[in-house]
């Protein structure tokens, strides 16, 4: 594992030998706060180091954060759009093979970029093509044709429009359908993940068939109508925090790249974006992982934003087939 100019520890995809930085930088706000907030604090956290920087269609960055690389680009903050990592994601009302392309290209127009680094399946659910409405509403939702969808990822990836291909929100049952049929295996699955939701089934699953799980809500998106302070306020990671010198949220982050996990972060405070950035030149101790290992777990965002009420599914179940 290399790193970043700045330190940022690299994963290599064993697939093709891309590098992405493990922590990257999350640009889904909610509520939203405007382009130009987005974009600011876009090229604060590039000035601070971030490289990796995590998008999606649905979440309406992709202009504010290509607006934000040109800009870095042309005051000198990085010499090359070639330092930085770029994900985003195909919105489940362009999950349709013949959809797929059109989709990543507008979110290349968006982007200004004229390729990706990691393309990803939003959620393993379509809807009605040409469906952006959010929540979906329950008569849009269609089954997902993992076998045309993921030959148009794949043909994202022979012409060159993104590096890397992946999924996001898969279990291992979706998974295993997606393996059945890939020629190139998904490198990335991204994730809700952090101590209270710990995902040792699906991180096992992953780890054996080469692909690299990413974690979202690392801190349990507290603020948003579906996350908690469960995890801020968890009494296990301040005790740790405390005799470590640390934040409880340094704790989570660095239990979560111990797992050999990369991890979404997001913070437009700055403060936060530089405590965010230190947690790679210390450790945890085997017993303060076993503490972590045994808190209790409960599901944030797929046990509770996606209900028919707040959308886009309409049970736990259609995304995660009632695995743990």
């Amino acid at each position: 594992m290399g790193s970043t100019s700045f330190g940022i520890p690299e994963h290599r995809f064993g697939s093709n030998g891309e590098k992405m930085p493990v922590l990257g930088f999350g640009t889904a706000v909610f509520p939203p706060v405007g382009a130009e907030a987005t974009k600011m604090a876009i090229l604060q956290s590039i000035k601070l180091g971030y490289r990796h920087f995590d998008t999606a269609a649905k979440y309406g960055s992709e202009q504010p954060l290509g607006e934000a690389i040109q800009e870095a680009l042309s005051i000198g903050l990085i010499q090359s759009r070639d330092e930085l990592f770029i994900t985003t994601k195909l919105w489940c009302g362009d999950a349709h093979g013949d959809l797929v392309v059109p989709a990543l290209m507008r979110s290349l127009q968006n982007l200004k970029l004229e390729y990706l680094d990691l393309f990803l399946i939003h959620w393993p659910v379509s809807c009605k093509p040409g469906t952006y409405e959010f929540p979906i509403k329950e008569e849009n939702f269609l089954p997902m044709d993992f076998s045309s969808v993921w030959a148009a990822m794949e043909e994202c990836q022979r012409l060159n429009l993104t590096k890397s291909i992946g999924v996001s929100n898969f279990s291992c049952k979706k998974l295993t359908d997606i393996l059945a049929i890939a020629n190139i295996p998904p490198a990335v699955n991204q994730v809700e993940m952090n101590p209270m939701w710990q995902q040792k089934k699906l991180r096992e699953f992953c780890r054996a068939n080469g692909i690299f799980l990413t974690a979202y809500s690392p801190l349990g998106a507290n603020g948003t109508f579906w996350g908690s302070d469960r995890v801020l306020e968890c009494e296990v990671l301040k005790e740790i925090a405390k005799a470590k010198g640390k934040t409880a949220a340094q704790v989570s982050l660095r239990w979560i790249y111990e797992q050999g996990v990369g991890v979404i972060v997001k913070s437009f405070n700055g403060e936060r974006m530089k405590q965010n950035l230190g947690i790679f030149d210390w450790s945890l101790d085997e017993d303060e992982l076993k503490k972590i290992d045994e808190l209790p777990q409960s599901r944030g965002v797929t046990g509770v934003a996606y209900t028919s009420k707040y959308g886009p599914f309409r049970t736990v179940e259609d995304i995660w087939d009632g695995e743990m």
